[in-house]
This record gives structure tokens, C-alpha cells and sequence, in this order.
């Protein structure tokens, strides 16, 4: 089956009309490649970019050189400069949480009180061990690379920058006794804009309800593990509203049929707009809320204001304390 006779958002057979010419094949052949057929580049460079960010990290930790053996000797020897530190002290295969602070993560007291407000991007492409870094980007690769064949690299580069940065903003304001590291805010906000895109292009879909439900429950096992100690949930929440409202500003497609039609004559195109009223209207909305959204967060921060104060029980969204373990000073 040619290209020209798929359906770029269905993926199935268009019911075309019999007495269509060349050209207007010729045309729809290339907006389905152009708007569905992108090569992915730009996901593979942001993973190749994060390992070799942490093997730099490994090399500036120097563990053999610069541990101080409190908590044992260092882990993969073999490695020399670049092995790990000792498991009781980072169990995920990673460097020290002192390198990791000198090198960029999210450290609340540093961003306000020393303006390196630079640390809420840096802390995104920093991982605190290899299981870590495994684990995201495998996530990465799965929802990254189908979302950029579908929109191309500056839509989803876009998506998957600001909803780091909008991670690390709700991270900080939440978190602010310790640092934190890793690419999660920017992947929920990956997610976050597969649920929205879904919504904002519901008509155009077949099976929409089930892979509504299935990207819900994703999401839902991903922030329930967020309670956990040690885990942000607060960087991936911040990422996931931030990539959610970008969905609707950014992955809005045309309405089924509006591609076919503008090929068809001035008439039929007139009879049928782009995009649907509601489109538009989420559109809108999502673009007022994201503005006032990071206004709203990045003067609070930079003001030095915890939002623990303002949500007393928002700390348990991070964490939940148990007879097991201890959430600790948040």
C-alpha cells in the first residue's frame, strides 16, 4: 500500500474519491510525510548526552582519589577514577552526593540564596547512578522516539525542556533540604503530553478509550512508586501538569478529513475549519495556565518561600511515612 493511501493519523485506509488527480495524491503523499514520517534524531542525542554526562560526573567524583571510606571501599574497582562509590552510601551504582552538588543538581539553598537559578535545567541531564540512568532513559527511548517520529525534534524538544524545568521548579519549592537529580519531570511531561495530545485529537482516534485508560494507569503506578523515600515525586508531578498543558498547546493535529479537503478546492475547504472550537479553546487555556503557572512558582522560589507552607499535607504526595522508613526533613 502506497503512502498516499494511509491515513497518518488513523493508519489505515482513507476512503478517497474516485475521480481525484495527481497532484492532490502528490500533496497528501507529502504532508503525511512531513507531519508523521520525521527520523528521529534529537531522543537518541539526548540519551548519548546523559551517559556521557554521567561518565564525566564518574570522572570527576574519583572515588579511588576522593572517598573517604566511611562507608567502605569503592564499588567496581576495575573501573579506576570512574567507580562507583561504596553501595552503603549510593546503592545505585552512582558518584557522591557532594560531586553530584558540585556538578549541578537541584539544591534549593544555592538557587536562592547564591542566584544559580542555572540548576533547575542542569539537574535534569544528572543521574545519580547507573540504574538510574538506565531506567530513565529506557523511558526515554520508548516515549521520546515515538513522539518525535509523530511531531518532530522542536516540538518535542520543547515539551521535553520545560517540563524539566517546570519539574524542578515545583521540586524546589517542595523539597528544599536536600538535592535531587534526574531526567523524570521532563519524561512525565513526555507522558503528560501523550494524554493531552490525546484528548485535544480525540475525534481523529479509533480505540481512544482504552489507550486513554492504559496511559492513566501508567501514570498512576509511576506516582504511586513516587511516595517511596528518596524518590521526587514532586519533580515528576511538576513535569507531568507542565507536559500536559503543552500537549494542547503544541500536538494539536487537524481535524480528520481538513488535509484532504484543502486539495479539493476552495469550496470544500471552506466548509470545514482546521481545528474544532474546542481545540482552540484548550488551547488557550492550557497556554494561561502555563504562564501563570511558572510566574507564580518562579516568584515564590526566588522569594525563598516554601510551599509547605501554604499545603500542609502536600508533603505526603513525595512521601509517606511508614513503621519501614522515615521521610526525613522535608
Amino acid at each position: 500500500m502506497s503512502n498516499s493511501n494511509r491515513d497518518l493519523e488513523l493508519g489505515a485506509e482513507k476512503k478517497r474519491p474516485w475521480k481525484a488527480d495527481n497532484h492532490y495524491y502528490a500533496a497528501a503523499t507529502t504532508y503525511v510525510e512531513e507531519d508523521g514520517e520525521w527520523t528521529p534524531w534529537l531522543i537518541p542525542m539526548f540519551i548519548l548526552a546523559s551517559v556521557v554526562l554521567f561518565v564525566a560526573v564518574m570522572y570527576v567524583n574519583d572515588c579511588p582519589e576522593k572517598s573517604l571510606r566511611t562507608y567502605g571501599g569503592c564499588v567496581a574497582k576495575f573501573l579506576g577514577r570512574i567507580s562507583f562509590q561504596p553501595l552503603k552510601e549510593n546503592p545505585l551504582f552512582g558518584p557522591s552526593s557532594s560531586t553530584l552538588d558540585r556538578m549541578g543538581a537541584l539544591d534549593w539553598n544555592k538557587i536562592v540564596h547564591q542566584k544559580q537559578g542555572w540548576r533547575l535545567i542542569t539537574c535534569m541531564w544528572l543521574h545519580a547512578g547507573v540504574i538510574h540512568l538506565l531506567a530513565n532513559m529506557l523511558c526515554l527511548a520508548f516515549v521520546g522516539i515515538c513522539l518525535e517520529q509523530q511531531f518532530g525534534f522542536v516540538r518535542v524538544a520543547t515539551i521535553y525542556l520545560l517540563s524539566g524545568f517546570g519539574g524542578s521548579i515545583l521540586s524546589s519549592l517542595f523539597i528544599q533540604s536536600r538535592i535531587s537529580v534526574g531526567a523524570s519531570g521532563a519524561l512525565f511531561g513526555l507522558v503528560g503530553a501523550m494524554v493531552s495530545e490525546l484528548i485535544t485529537n480525540w475525534t481523529i482516534y479509533t480505540n481512544k478509550a482504552a489507550a486513554l485508560f492504559m496511559l492513566i494507569i501508567i501514570i498512576a503506578l509511576n506516582l504511586g512508586l513516587g511516595v517511596l523515600p528518596h524518590v521526587d515525586n514532586f519533580a515528576h508531578i511538576g513535569g507531568l501538569l507542565t507536559g500536559f498543558l503543552l500537549g494542547f498547546i503544541l500536538l494539536v493535529r487537524p481535524q480528520f478529513g481538513w488535509v484532504d479537503r484543502q486539495y479539493l478546492g476552495a469550496e470544500a475547504h471552506a466548509k470545514k475549519s482546521k481545528h474544532k472550537a474546542y481545540q482552540y479553546l484548550l488551547w488557550l487555556l492550557a497556554l494561561v495556565l502555563l504562564i501563570i503557572g511558572f510566574i507564580i512558582g518562579l516568584v515564590m522560589l526566588f522569594k525563598g518561600e516554601s510551599a509547605n507552607d501554604h499545603c500542609s499535607w502536600c508533603h505526603y504526595l513525595s512521601c509517606v511515612p511508614t513503621s519501614k522508613w522515615h521521610c526525613g526533613n522535608r
